[in-house]
């Protein structure tokens, strides 16, 4: 007998670390076999023709039951199975993933004398993403921001959050974000728990996530889209700095919202670098 079967999620994507097991109608195990990197099941073993149940398994998703034929040839083609994520959306297949800086936004908000916003970003940073292919709750996230590269629309603002009062970039010149864990915040979100250094000091810091979808690019590469929030007390970080009005009012807020809109290319580097 051979036993074959292709194992994806909804999206399409290969699950390598699927197993597949075979019991007779009495419930008795008969085979049990591992996908490969492609997702597939090649096994070759020696059935009596009859039915059989097919079950098909992987860590982070719902488990999958058929039932196959073996007939007088000794050959059952399963197909292709379809696992659905438990916890919502499909994830990007696991592996390493590099953010685009070109395609993606590091930005804040900050609240400006009590009635309006102001917005920044982050025009030069890296990062990795890492999916793990068995727990995604393994999975790792690295960030390193140039805080220097700090840009509001305005270049006196500028220069005073590259001053001591706020980012200090001459004695802290780096922002650094390293990921601790990831769980399941909802059907299509997660909570990525990790610690930021900001100002030399290091604290924790969740970003709430949710992932946009994940495709081909032009480049015949493979993106994904992440979207992830959260917030920050300056004085967390020693930026106490502000200055109060006559009416009691703070001219810049002490929360920060920090807002991503990340892209990541599948692979080590990016197209052309």
């Amino acid at each position: 007998m051979a036993l074959t079967a292709r194992i994806r999620t909804r999206d399409g994507w290969a699950v390598s670390h699927a197993v597949v097991t075979v019991t007779d109608m009495t419930g008795t195990q008969v085979l049990r076999a591992e996908a490969d990197e492609e997702g597939a099941v090649r096994e070759a073993t020696d059935l009596a023709p009859g039915p059989y149940t097919v079950i098909v398994t992987a860590v982070g998703h719902g488990p999958v039951a058929s039932t196959a034929l073996v007939t007088a040839s000794g050959r059952v083609d399963v197909g292709t199975v379809t696992l659905a994520r438990q916890g919502g959306a499909e994830l990007p297949p696991p592996g390493r993933w590099t953010v685009d800086p070109a395609h993606s936004t590091v930005g804040a908000v900050a609240r400006h004398l009590g009635i309006s916003s102001v917005r920044g970003r982050f025009t030069d940073f890296s990062a990795t993403i890492e999916i793990a292919p068995d727990d995604v709750t393994t999975s790792r996230v690295e960030a390193v921001i140039r805080a220097a590269s700090i840009d509001t629309g305005n270049g006196t603002r500028d220069t005073h959050l590259r001053s001591a009062d706020f980012l200090d970039v001459e004695k802290h010149p780096e922002i650094t974000y390293r990921s601790t864990g990831l769980t399941v915040a909802g059907p299509d979100r997660w909570t990525v728990h990790g610690e930021l250094s900001l100002r030399g000091v290091v604290r924790p810091v969740d970003l709430d996530l949710a992932l946009l979808g994940t495709g081909a690019d032009p480049w015949g590469g493979t993106r994904v889209a992440f979207r992830a929030t959260a917030e920050l007390h300056r004085e967390d970080f020693a930026m106490t700095y502000n200055q109060v009005l006559q009416a009691g009012v703070a001219a810049i807020g002490t929360t920060l919202r920090v807002e991503l809109d990340i892209q990541a290319v599948r692979g080590e580097s990016l197209p052309g670098a």
